[in-house]
């Protein structure tokens, strides 16, 4: 156990109540294993347009562990350097690992949900049948009417499909890549969460990281 980096993706701990989220697909690099030896410093780069969402997203993946650092720390006063520039910078700063997360797509889908029916009920004297236009109408309108009937909807529901990779930078090749489909986000960090959990998940199963 001590082998393997463990700790790379504590991040995981995090809880992800803010949407439903599920890994689409990923890929791995069969001759990469995530060891502890690879990766001693590694940075998180939120490609995202917005500067605030930019520092959210990173933020929350840094806070999972003293290795993670962010790129708004490293690469800010670095925007008019080539990316042959940008990565001697890293190599410089003893970087060894990048974790990149980006939005793919965002689509929006209407679906229309049904109504519920919720049954008739004649009711009479002692609950008796008495029939629809008997004396026990009014004993059922006044019970069971509020609740006879919900009428249907359409919901709109946003899917965010989100990238997430990991290269190795002493390799400069991408070793791990995996997307991710969150619905009903309500709060960007709690999603960075359930995201990482996934991609951990994820990685458990195909043997990047060893399972728990």
């Amino acid at each position: 156990m001590k082998k393997y980096f463990v700790l790379f993706f504590a991040i995981a701990a995090f809880s992800s109540c803010g949407s439903n989220t599920s890994i689409v697909n990923s890929w791995r690099d069969p001759d990469v294993t995530i060891t502890q030896e690879q990766f001693k410093k590694v940075l998180v780069v939120a490609l995202v347009k917005d500067e605030a969402s930019r520092r959210i997203t990173e933020n929350r993946i840094a806070a999972g562990n003293p290795i993670f650092k962010t790129s708004y720390q490293y690469l800010n006063a670095t925007s008019q350097l080539t990316q042959e520039q940008k990565l001697k910078v890293l190599q410089d700063e003893n970087f060894d690992g990048v974790i990149s997360m980006r939005l793919v797509s965002k689509e929006k889908e209407v679906n229309y949900v049904p109504g519920t029916y919720t049954g008739m009920y004649y009711g009479g004297f002692d609950g008796m049948y008495t029939g629809m236009y008997g004396y026990g109408f009014g004993n059922w309108y006044g019970m069971y009417s509020p609740n006879f009937y919900d009428p249907g909807y359409y919901q709109e529901t946003t899917s965010y499909m989100v990238e997430t990779n990991v290269f190795s930078l002493k390799q400069n090749k991408l070793i791990w890549t995996g997307t991710t489909e969150s619905q009903y986000v309500t709060d960007l960090g709690q999603t960075v969460d359930a995201i990482m959990q996934a991609v951990v998940k994820e990685m458990r199963k195909d043997g990047s990281l060893p399972p728990k």
